[in-house]
């Protein structure tokens, strides 16, 4: 059998390799799916249950090679307000619905939108959330007590101020354990996952040393059950679905974002590149099937990912093999995992939300003291004082409002000469600044946008100059234009033919005149008034000129100007300023466009 797409030259070698991977990864995502389920707010069993059918579904219709899809930190924010503010049945229900959008955003190919999100933005709320998983653990950490979970960070803080009382000696030091070993594994035993090596000793010392001291999954959650997930529709109720629209729409902006995220780390790691809208379409088909069965939202996990690729892995096969090693372990070893103490899981989700901070980069945005650096901490301080969807929203609107600043100041409009680039038509220097009373020149440079519009107008009507009888526009250096640009533009040009003159263009560049023929404004302006370089429109326009004021001129701002201050002292040698242009007065043999 041949091999196409994604399973190309697939063969013996290759599965071998998947194996490995997928069994490595499978190992590593029974801890994390388990620690991110009860950080969620629900049983740890539906974790497990995301792990195996998200992420099967991720690795079969996803865009990338090597995508390992799965609960993940940085939705725990969001489904724990979730569940708290709605339930667990409408987080399901929720979930199906990102689901849904999911699909429709990459059917719509918004796969390169998404993308489009500030990178200070991403990384603010990434720290943010890292900031919220970890102070959601020192409760267990601690082993304190009576602890009310609430949706502001404000308050659990307070709440765990308050339970410092019911600390609990025996959950720290199986806490501390874990740690020790997480940390330790890796330069001792690299080939062994450190969180599954935390939590099995930890789970050993506990049950040693501390039994019935510690609290536990059984203790807390009941026996995890060693059954294949139960196939269930939700109750899509229309109220239920109204109610549950914007909880939909912040699961799939984060989903689709955290799984792009990762399938670019995996393009980086692999040389290779992903297709972001079947990227979308596979996240969306696993949020409709997870819930199905109980499970959580899933998104693209960029630690297992990594870890997939490190250890070989060659295809979708592996993601596959992994949730099938999900499955194996929940059906012959679910009973041993109620012991697990929460103390010993704690460990898991601190060391995951420090290494997903992205301290580094979060630092050295902020040493730049730029306008990125407001956008980060912005962002960030809102997704810990208040909710992801805030900071989201206020940071990319900060971000573009900056933006829309940063460009306002690149844009320059002035009346001037042509400049050094034009010395064959200009018969004195820029500095003399002799400027012809028929001809203005506008040179416009940089983006004529919304942000900057106003400054244009303010430019071109604030002007002494009084009205010339030709108008030329440079535009070879404004790259862009909108339609509030073409606005300004347009009421330049309209007060400017109201007035008798005529208007020419040059070099402009391919948006804009896109944007001008759309509009009219071209054809209103005429296709024979548009030039590649200035030279050409001011030797058209030189042709064009009032003979009777250019005998009178005492400007001499161009060249073929020294033939008529020659014609006024010596009348029979009087020339058209257009003859003299055409025969070379002043002139340079070189070409005159820009």
């Amino acid at each position: 059998m041949k091999w196409t797409g994604r399973f190309a030259g697939y063969g013996l070698a290759s599965l071998c390799k998947d194996l490995v991977s997928g069994l490595i990864v499978g190992i590593i995502a029974i801890p994390l799916g388990m620690a991110f389920a009860i950080a969620s707010g629900v049983k740890p069993e539906y974790g497990l249950y995301t792990t195996i059918v998200a992420g099967i579904a991720i690795s079969l219709f996803g865009g990338s090679k090597f995508q390992i899809g799965g609960p993940t930190g940085a939705f725990i924010p969001i489904l724990l307000a979730i569940v708290m503010q709605y339930g667990y049945d409408n987080l399901l229900i929720a979930g199906l619905m990102a689901g849904i959008l999911l699909v429709l955003m990459g059917l719509l190919r918004l796969g390169a939108f998404i993308r489009f999100i500030p990178r200070p933005v991403t990384t603010g709320f990434t720290a943010g959330i890292a900031v919220i998983i970890f102070s959601g653990q020192i409760a267990n950490f601690l082993g304190l007590t009576g602890i009310e979970q609430h949706e502001a960070f404000l308050a659990n803080m307070k709440e765990i101020l308050i339970r410092l009382d019911t600390f609990n000696p025996s959950s720290a030091g199986t806490a501390l354990i874990c740690l020790a070993v997480m940390l330790l594994t890796p330069r001792f035993l690299p080939k062994v996952p450190g969180s599954l090596a935390g939590l099995l000793v930890s789970t050993a010392v506990a049950g040693l040393f501390f039994d019935g001291q510690v609290a536990t999954i059984g203790s807390a959650f009941g026996a995890i059950p060693s059954t294949l997930p139960r196939f269930h529709i939700p109750d899509l109720a229309w109220e239920r679905i109204g109610l549950l629209v914007q909880p939909a729409f912040v699961i799939a902006m984060l989903g689709g974002i955290e799984s792009l995220l990762s399938a670019v780390v995996a393009d980086g790691m692999t040389g290779q590149r992903h297709n972001g809208n079947r990227e979308l379409i596979g996240q969306g088909i696993a949020n409709i099937a997870a819930p199905l069965f109980g499970g959580i939202p899933a998104t693209g996990a960029i630690a297992r990912t990594a870890t997939n690729i490190k250890n070989g892995a060659a295809s979708p096969a592996s993601g596959i093999i992994h949730g099938v090693v999900v499955l194996l372990v929940l059906v012959l070893f679910a009973p041993y995992a109620s012991d697990i103490p929460l103390a010993g899981m704690a460990p898991i989700l601190m060391l995951v939300a420090w290494n997903m901070s992205e301290r580094k980069e979060f630092a050295r945005v902020l040493k730049t003291r730029t306008g990125d650096s407001l956008v980060l901490a912005a962002t960030f301080l809102l997704t810990v004082f208040t909710t992801l969807t805030t900071a989201v929203e206020v940071g990319f609107l900060l971000a573009l409002l900056l933006f829309a600043l940063g460009m306002r100041r690149t844009l320059r409009v002035s009346l001037t000469l042509p400049g050094p680039a034009f010395e064959e038509i200009h018969a004195r220097t820029e500095e003399k600044r002799n400027d012809c009373p028929q001809i203005g020149v506008y040179a416009i440079e940089g983006p004529l946008f919304f942000g900057a519009a106003d400054k244009f107008e303010q430019a071109t009507g604030e002007t002494n100059r009084p009205p010339s009888a030709i108008l030329l526009l440079r535009l070879d250096k404004m790259p862009f234009m909108d339609m509030t640009g073409e606005h300004h533009l347009s009421g330049l040009v309209r007060r400017f033919l109201k007035q008798g003159g005529a208007v020419f263009v040059s070099g402009i560049q391919p948006q804009p005149l896109e944007t001008l023929k759309k509009t009219g404004l071209y054809d209103r302006i005429g296709a024979d008034r548009f030039f590649d370089g200035a030279g050409e429109a001011i030797d058209r326009a030189l042709s064009g000129l009032d003979d009777g004021e250019c005998l009178d001129c005492k400007h001499l701002a161009f060249g073929p100007c020294t033939a008529s201050s020659n014609a006024r002292d010596q009348p029979q040698l009087a020339a058209k300023p257009g003859d003299a242009s055409r025969d070379g007065a002043r002139r340079s043999p070189r070409d005159t466009s820009t």
